[in-house]
């Protein structure tokens, strides 16, 4: 009898114990994917949404779609035009430029859903019945099946870019350098996933620290590639040229002689000594950058064209003393050019008008306000360009009054 009355309930016991496992296992996960929970649709919709920034994102995403399709030469066009010819050409020129970017079959599929679009519902007449469609639909899903596809490349490509930005990082300084007499720190930030600005430090014999910053032209994955390339270019040479107008022409040959059509680099490169103020420099096409001295404000300007753009190009060694107290803020285009909502510059000028509130700060001080005000000044808008800077301070000047930062206040609620 006990064992006939025991037997169902452990059926019982074990069809509940399994309905239970079934349970926790859908909650976990399907017990393949390592106990990481699916989903729903409902939680994958909304994720991370905010409703009170959605018109914002939606303007900034709009901004970034009319730079991104349109070139300068077209976007100058179309301010200079009525209202209505610079709607109909808006539409034009940004459906010519996203054709000319889509693979050709994607490109056939694209202008076929439009035609469709545009089409509507047709009737065929076959012999006595007539045959109604609504191409739309078809349309619609010529679109998806595009979509889906570029998705699918870009998700492809994204492992490849996550590894070369891993890359990118570790040849970039690990620490920065504090020679004696001297504060020096840097910054750079890629407005992709890598970026095509090199800074970096070179130690030398003799207690002497060489300082690169450098531009490749250009954006993505070849521009950084190329970037890679000078910094291994600049410490092989370095060591070895005499003057830096050997190292120019030498780096000026390379760059040429191996570099893609249209591409060239503008660079700064400086050499300091421990416990002395006198540095020597060369800038091949970089922006001068600023030197802020007791009562006046200097400029390094170029000596030449950037490098690889013409062969047998000569550059010039400069020299330069900063007395205790100076400093030299080097930059790359990326923070002068950095643009706010209303498609304003941050500007030279505004980098050159604030210098006077550099004075007596450290060069991690320094670095920590000019890039709060770029930040301040682009608000929601992210750098269209990778933006560097490096600022070197001569010890022994009076120190002023540390500003507070400037923080960028949170949206207000739409």
């Amino acid at each position: 009898m006990s064992d006939k009355g025991t037997a169902p309930r452990s059926k019982k016991e074990a069809a509940r114990q399994k309905k239970r496992l079934r349970r926790e296992r859908k909650a976990k996960g399907n017990g393949r994917d390592g106990g990481i929970r699916t989903p729903g649709f409902r939680d994958l919709l909304f994720k991370d949404l905010r409703p009170s920034e959605l018109p914002a994102n939606f303007r900034q995403d709009l901004r970034q779609l009319y730079r991104f399709y349109l070139d300068e030469e077209r976007r100058a066009q179309l301010e200079a035009m009525g209202r209505v010819r610079r709607t109909i050409k808006l539409v034009g020129w940004t459906l010519k430029s996203l054709l000319a970017k889509l693979t050709p079959g994607r490109r056939l599929a694209l202008f076929a859903s439009i035609i469709m679009c545009i089409l509507g519902r047709v009737r065929v007449p076959l012999g006595d019945a007539t045959l109604s469609t609504n191409l739309r639909v078809w349309a619609y899903l010529f679109v998806f099946l595009v979509l889906m596809l570029e998705m699918k490349d870009k998700l492809l490509a994204r492992d490849e870019i996550e590894i070369a930005r891993q890359v990118q990082l570790a040849l970039l300084p690990a620490r920065h350098p504090q020679p004696e007499g001297w504060s020096l720190w840097s910054f750079m930030q890629p407005a992709n996933d890598v970026g095509a600005d090199l800074v970096d430090y070179i130690v030398l014999p003799d207690e002497r620290l060489g300082v690169v910053l450098g531009d490749v032209a250009g954006k993505g994955l070849g521009a950084a590639l190329l970037t890679a390339k000078l910094q291994a270019t600049l410490r092989a040479l370095v060591p070895g040229c005499p003057s830096l107008s050997e190292l120019g022409g030498q780096m000026n040959e390379v760059v040429h002689k191996d570099g893609i059509d249209n591409r060239f680099v503008t660079l700064f490169y400086l050499e300091l000594r421990a416990a002395s103020g006198r540095l020597r420099y060369l800038n091949a096409g970089h922006n001068p950058p600023f030197v802020l001295r007791e009562k006046t404000t200097q400029s390094l300007p170029a000596s030449a064209i950037p490098l690889g753009m013409m062969a047998g190009t000569a550059y010039t060694e400069g020299e330069l003393t900063l007395e205790p107290g100076d400093l030299l803020v080097i930059y790359s285009d990326g923070l002068t050019e950095a643009r706010n909502s209303q498609d304003e510059e941050f500007g030279a000028d505004r980098l050159q008008a604030m210098l006077p509130r550099l004075r007596g700060l450290t060069a991690e001080e320094c670095v920590r306000l000019i890039i709060g005000e770029v930040n301040v000044f682009l608000g929601r808008e992210r750098p269209h360009d990778d933006l560097s800077l490096v600022v070197l301070t001569r010890a022994g000047g009076s120190r002023g009054i540390v500003p507070p930062p400037r923080v960028t206040p949170p949206p207000l609620p739409i």
